[in-house]
Order: C-alpha cells, then sequence, then structure tokens
C-alpha cells in the first residue's frame, strides 16, 4: 500500500555550526558531493513557473552553470516555460538526492542572460544537440513522431556545409534567488531543515521544525 511506504533516513545531519553562511556556497557543497558521488543526473532540478491562469507549472531541467548571483538553465524560449517566464518572472527550483537524503528548495527571479553566453554554450553542445534544437518546435503541438524525424534530417543537410549558429529562440535563463531552504532528511522525521531568506542584501539564517 502507498500508505506504508516510509523511509528512515540516517545518513547525515545538518547543523549550524557546519552550515556554509553564503546559500550558494553550501549548494555548491552538495551538488559537488552528488557528483563526486556519482548519483543519476545530480543537476536535474524541478522548475515551476506560472500559467497565464496563475497556476503553477512544474518540469525537470538541467542545471547548466551555478554562479555567484544564480542558476543558470537553457531552453526554448518558445516553449511553455519560456513564454511563462516572460509573463511571470517568479520561479521555484527543487533539487532532490535521494541518494544522500537531500533536498534544496530556491525561490528567486528569472531572467534571460546575454545572448553571447548563450551562444558560447550552445556552440559548445554536442552537434546532434544543436540539430536538435532547430529541429524541435518546443510545446507546440506536432502530428507525429515522424515530424521531429523530418525536421531533424532537413536542419542536418541545411548544416552539412554552413557554419553552425544558434537559433535565436533559444538560450539560457538565469534564476536569482530570494530564498533557499536546505533539507537534510533525520531518522523518526525529524528532520534538519535550515533556510536562507535575502533580507535588505544580507542572509537570514533561521532553523525550521521538520
Amino acid at each position: 500500500m502507498l500508505r506504508d511506504i516510509r523511509t528512515d533516513y540516517q545518513k547525515f545531519e545538518l547543523n549550524e555550526s557546519e552550515l556554509e553562511k553564503d546559500p550558494f556556497k553550501q549548494l555548491a557543497l552538495w551538488l559537488k558531493e552528488a557528483i563526486g558521488g556519482k548519483i543519476p543526473d545530480p543537476t536535474a532540478m524541478v522548475l515551476s513557473t506560472i500559467d497565464q491562469n496563475g497556476n503553477p507549472d512544474s518540469r525537470v531541467v538541467l542545471l547548466k552553470e551555478l554562479t555567484p548571483v544564480g542558476l543558470v538553465f537553457f531552453t526554448n524560449y518558445h516553449s511553455k516555460k519560456g513564454k511563462q517566464i516572460e509573463e511571470h518572472r517568479h520561479v521555484s527550483a527543487v533539487f532532490f538526492w535521494k541518494e544522500t537524503e537531500r533536498q534544496v528548495r530556491i525561490k528567486g527571479i528569472a531572467e534571460r542572460i546575454a545572448e553571447k553566453e548563450s551562444e558560447a554554450y550552445f556552440l559548445s553542445r554536442p552537434l546532434e544537440s544543436q540539430i536538435a534544437a532547430w529541429a524541435s518546435p518546443q510545446s507546440q503541438v506536432i502530428e507525429n513522431r515522424q515530424v521531429l524525424t523530418n525536421n531533424y534530417f532537413r536542419y542536418q543537410e541545411y548544416f552539412k556545409n554552413k557554419e553552425q549558429k544558434k537559433p535565436p529562440h533559444w538560450g539560457g535563463f538565469l534564476i536569482r534567488p530570494e530564498y533557499f531552504e536546505f533539507w537534510q532528511g533525520r531518522s523518526n522525521r525529524l528532520h534538519d531543515r535550515i533556510e536562507f531568506s535575502l533580507c535588505e542584501n544580507q542572509w537570514k539564517i533561521q532553523r525550521l521544525a521538520p
């Protein structure tokens, strides 16, 4: 039964004395440990946006860069999430690494990164991924999978003798966090929860009850 599924978390603890005072450094530390531990898709995060009716809309994207001011991911600007961010810039993101029994919740404001930065990342991707970005009208209704296959081969042929370039509708978003919550699973459901709230350019750190 679903009601009977539960886990008693016992691997780690999160103490204020060992906590980084900068949430970006704490996130970087946990990411490094997830990557070093060979956790599958350690950079996967659930990104939530707001649709035109004010409803939340969530999906998994990949973190591609963690900077001192925010988190960067890439997408088609004409996709649902791209359009939703242009309409409502408030977003949230969640990382969950079950192997280390950790979760990070983030809330912030999303904005496009510079075009030259998107171009540089696009050209660093494998050729197949570059062509796929041209071939897929992301989030649009298509008749069948053959539409994607035909588009892929058409762009593959088109760029065979041309210099590859980034689609104008594709690029990166930077999430500027205003809130972090670091969650460490503990035994008996007495989990550790530490939040960072941005107040007048300073991070206020507090412990939350589980």
